[in-house]
């Protein structure tokens, strides 16, 4: 039972020691939401104009954590960064993301959170958007064998579309293959706002709004199949909303105040609920390690917040793709019963890498150096039993600009927001400083940059992400 599991002291990189030996280890369920902002779920932001009830009693009955980051402020980086531990800067994508032909991302032979559990006994399971790359063509051939792949990183079982739903091919992928081949072709459409997605090959039985709910039953009927097995499973479910295209089925048209994006968002919310309803149902939800999160933050403009009361990111500076905090700031709430007290918060600086570290935690694991560089455990936080080993986090944007958090200073790199809000970038004028400094703890809305005037502060942030990058690692080896 979870209440007699205990975790000893915080070890190395890790974090905290093995689960008691007559413990069964728990399931974890991972839900990664596309483009949700800060300020989308209720929980968050009281204002929110989308009723969101079932991230809330998620919220409820578990821990929110108010100071987390993905560790790029777009899609295809941070699920590197998720599955690896590593930052994806680290790797032959520099920045911005991959596309729907592109080749697999992930290096051979890498250590991935499923590889990982995978070698600890759990089966493992992804259903959702893989956006990491597919083959080692340049170009991927649906026709052929998909491989390397997520079955190649550590995946007993995978299903799901290859990259955002706004990018060709459009097609599901079981595991190597192709489904169904993309020998039809859609148009594409860019009206109304949002409902947005590339012209290009369709597979005949690809219909776009079906996606969500088809993933949705997916990983319910993954939940009830393994449940009377003996095996703990381990799913990660990376939804593709409220993402582009803003497609809503029509029963959660006009649930929200904030048009198709809010009716999006509800509709997310109702899969959230599903799949919570699939694991309580199973019997397996007092052994379930449950997360939520997100990619990065909205992609919610200036145009949306003049037609819409909504602020899906809430009043953090930016949208998606920028380095501003709207960027990366993201919510994470988990649920888990015995050790994790319901109804908490924590105000921990975290970043989606930590899955890594956390999991080797729970299944009392020591990382070898060359896994999980960036990765440092949230046990501590979760249990409230040892010291949080991180530091420090770096950011990245869609363009390629980094940042730097530590304790209340945030040190970007560059003037501009690094992506997709105007002015993406700023040369600076003679006598102008040439980053940005910012106090996140008095100024959160990053509106006074104090690069001149604390040139202690930038130095010191400037070795330290210096050296996370000439060694190749923040975690200490």
């Amino acid at each position: 039972m979870l209440d007699r599991r205990t975790f000893l002291t915080t070890l190395g990189a890790a974090a905290a020691a093995p689960l008691g030996a007559a413990s069964r280890l728990p399931n974890i369920v991972y839900i990664l939401a596309d483009d949700l902002g800060w300020g989308d779920f209720r929980c968050y932001n009281p204002e929110s104009q989308v009723a969101t009830p079932n991230a809330d009693r998620l919220a409820s009955q578990g821990m929110r954590f108010t100071d987390m980051h993905s560790p790029s402020s777009v899609c295809t980086p941070t699920r590197y960064g998720i599955l690896t531990g590593r930052y994806c800067w680290r790797s032959r994508l520099k920045s911005g993301v991959l596309w729907g032909y592109s080749p697999n991302l992930i290096e051979r032979g890498r250590t991935t959170v499923p590889s990982l559990l995978k070698s600890h006994g759990y089966y493992t399971a992804g259903i959702g958007k893989w956006h990491l790359g597919l083959g080692d063509r340049e170009k991927a051939d649906y026709s052929q064998r998909l491989r390397p792949g997520p079955v190649d990183h550590g995946f007993d079982f995978y299903f799901g579309i290859p990259a955002s739903l706004d990018m060709d091919p459009y097609l599901y992928f079981e595991n190597d293959h192709a489904v169904e081949q993309p020998t039809a072709r859609t148009d594409g459409s860019k009206q109304p706002r949002g409902v947005f997605w590339r012209p290009g090959p369709i597979a005949p039985g690809f219909k776009i709004e079906e996606v969500l709910p088809t993933l949705t039953r997916k990983a319910v009927g993954i939940i009830r199949e393994r449940a009377a097995k003996p095996q703990p499973l381990f799913l990660y479910l990376p939804f593709t909303a409220p993402h582009t295209p803003w497609v809503p089925l029509d029963r959660y048209r006009g649930k929200s105040k904030a048009g198709d994006y809010g009716d999006f968002v509800a509709q997310v919310d109702a899969s959230i609920g599903e799949v919570m309803r699939a694991v309580e149902e199973s019997g397996a939800a007092s052994n379930t390690l449950f997360v939520l999160t997100s990619d990065n933050g909205a992609h919610w403009t200036p145009e949306d917040k003049q037609r819409f009361a909504h602020r899906a990111n809430a009043n953090w500076r930016g949208m998606k793709a920028d380095i501003w905090e709207a960027g990366h700031r993201i919510p994470f709430i988990t649920r888990w019963p015995g050790q994790v007290k319901p109804g908490s918060v924590s105000s921990q600086l975290g970043c989606l890498t930590d899955l890594m570290a956390t999991v080797a935690g729970v299944v009392g694991a020591k990382l070898p150096s060359d896994a999980g560089e960036d990765s440092f455990s949230l046990l501590p936080a979760l249990t409230g039993k040892g010291k949080a080993a991180r530091e420090a986090v770096v950011h990245h944007s869609n363009a390629g600009m980094f940042a730097i958090r530590q304790g209340e200073w945030k040190l970007a790199l560059g003037l501009g927001s690094g992506g997709f809000s105007v002015p993406g970038k700023i040369e600076p004028q003679p006598g102008e400083p040439p980053a940005q400094l910012y106090n996140i703890a008095r100024d959160p809305g990053e509106t006074t940059n104090l690069y001149a005037q604390e040139p202690k502060v930038v130095a010191r942030l400037t070795a330290l992400l210096d050296r996370y990058q000439r060694e190749g690692r923040s975690r200490p080896a």
